[in-house]
């Protein structure tokens, strides 16, 4: 992609749900130092999914610190070299702290986490438009999802917190805020920002004026004066400072994850992606148009790549639980003992015996939102093996899939691309098996490329971009598809496909209903 063959590093956090990586790329877009940390999942009550924000730190920290010892000793000069580090983050995830001492006032109220059920209940009542009160203005539904809902929460039943604000010594924040501000500085002038990506998945920002919308915040009693300064994907943001490996370098890109693997993928108008991680993403880039769909599907920015550039919006459907089926089955029930045994595991049988897995443990998100829903697996029999059960749980995060494409398709109305493609990326799509059944559910193929990890190349491209190391017409010429990409095209005759996909729906009607269950 390069102009020039001068040297240049760009380093990428990325912060995620399980684990934190950081990843040193050359202008080629090629990786030469990286190291990755999982980090502690806390589960203080059935639906309650915490993290401690000061682990957090410690592993972007080591991360660091150990991709560049890791670059060094292949020969690379990383201090030398490098322009910029990018950041992307784990979104919704939310943290209250002090800003005089930095340390949190509780611990990070995490996305799937969904706590404030009552919380979203009342104002579903309360506001004259329910549960879309706030959709014309930012997009979402109430939902247990969004940190606006988290926020309200933490004010309501956190003394640290109800104080904090009370004595103006609290700030808000998403995972991005929390590591800007500690990485520039904490309590010695530490910036408070948000991008606007991240900003857009609180329920708080106006997605057209891209602000903090005062109706919203008169509407919810939070204050403004808690709230991060909004900024663009790309630009330079501040500086690394002591405490830190690679002091005084720029941190100058920063999007939720998947927002930046978007840009890691290039995802032009018209175009969508899928990142399967712990959760499943899939976001269709609409362009500088705001659209909002009929079929149960998120509005929310895709990106905007500098300060006076124009923002792109997106069409995205999450689902709340992909990978992280194969982390029960793995941490849990002990089917198998590393998440890679489960291809093999699911190989051994040609279909699922008619078993039907549906992962609702904390509900299930687009395009159903039923907060309502828990876990269901139907059709077991005697004949039924471990085997079925895990290609059933390969099988569950496919059809949650195409559930979602199949509520874009709709609202697209007419204007899709000839043949439609998905673009996938995440740890979960070296799984071929799931590649597969993915194609063979959907009817149309599925391209993976070579590099998988799209959300910290992505944050690597706006960090880049500000800092002149690509340009943007370099950065969504790589998306075009290229002799490394993996196609998987469907084998499944339509027949078929569609009695599975009916036996899916069923399966979905079960989860319903089942949250007050007695123990």
């Amino acid at each position: 992609m390069a102009k020039t063959k001068e040297a240049a590093f760009i380093g990428s956090i990325d912060q995620g749900t399980s684990s934190t990586r950081f990843i040193i790329y050359d202008r080629n877009s090629r990786c030469v130092g990286s190291h990755q940390v999982e980090f502690t999942q806390l589960y203080p009550q059935a639906g309650w999914v915490e993290h401690d924000p000061m682990e957090i730190l410690e592993s972007v920290k080591v991360c660091m610190a150990k991709a560049v010892d890791n670059a060094s000793a292949e020969g690379h000069n990383v201090d030398a070299a490098l322009k910029a580090i990018g950041l992307t983050n784990q979104r919704e995830t939310t943290l209250v702290w002090s800003k005089s001492t930095g340390r949190p006032l509780y611990n990070a109220i995490v996305w799937m986490d969904v706590r404030t059920t009552s919380v979203c209940r009342r104002l579903e009542k309360e506001m004259p438009g329910g549960r879309t009160h706030f959709v014309e203005t930012c997009g979402l539904p109430i939902s247990t999802y969004f940190s606006a809902m988290k926020l309200i929460w933490l004010m309501e039943n956190v003394d640290a917190v109800k104080e904090g604000i009370k004595k103006k010594d609290a700030l808000f924040g998403t995972v991005d805020s929390w590591l800007i501000w500690n990485l520039t500085g904490g309590v010695k002038g530490g910036l408070h920002v948000t991008d606007v990506s991240n900003a857009s998945r609180t329920m708080l920002m106006n997605l057209k004026t891209l602000e903090w919308d005062k109706p919203t915040l008169e509407t919810l009693k939070i204050p403004a004066e808690i709230l991060p300064k909004i900024i663009s994907n790309s630009e330079i943001i501040g500086k690394i400072t002591e405490g830190w490996p690679l002091v005084g370098f720029p941190i100058a890109g920063c999007l939720g994850d998947q927002h930046a693997a978007m840009v890691g993928q290039a995802c032009k108008k018209g175009e969508a992606k899928s990142t399967y991680g712990t959760g499943a993403f899939i976001l269709r880039n609409t362009g500088e148009e705001v659209v909002h769909s009929t079929h149960g599907l998120l509005t929310t920015l895709a990106f905007k790549l500098g300060s006076k550039a124009p923002a792109n919006y997106a069409l995205e459907g999450s689902i709340a639980i992909a990978g992280a089926a194969v982390q029960w089955l793995r941490d849990s029930l002990g089917v198998i003992k590393s998440a890679g045994e489960i291809e093999e595991l699911a190989s051994q049988v040609d279909t699922t015996g008619g078993v039907y897995f549906v992962p609702a443990f904390n509900g299930l998100f687009a395009p159903w939102w039923r907060d309502d829903a828990r876990g269901v697996c139907i059709g077991i029999t005697r004949f039924t093996s471990k085997a079925h059960i895990a290609r059933a749980v390969l099988e569950s995060m496919c059809f949650q899939v195409k559930d979602v494409l199949d509520s874009m398709h709709k609202d697209a109305a007419g204007s899709e691309e000839e043949e439609f493609l998905l673009r996938v990326d995440g740890g979960a799509t070296v799984n071929n098996l799931l590649m597969q059944i993915q194609a063979d559910l959907l009817g149309s193929p599925v391209v993976r490329p070579a590099d998988i990890e799209t959300t910290a190349l992505g944050a690597a491209y706006a960090a880049g971009l500000a800092v002149g190391v690509w340009t943007e017409e370099e950065i969504f010429a790589s998306g075009e598809k290229s002799k490394s990409d993996t196609t998987f095209r469907p084998k499944l005759n339509e027949e078929l496909r569609k009695k599975k996909v009916d036996s899916w729906f069923k399966a979905v009607e079960r989860t319903f209903d089942l949250a007050d269950l007695s123990i």
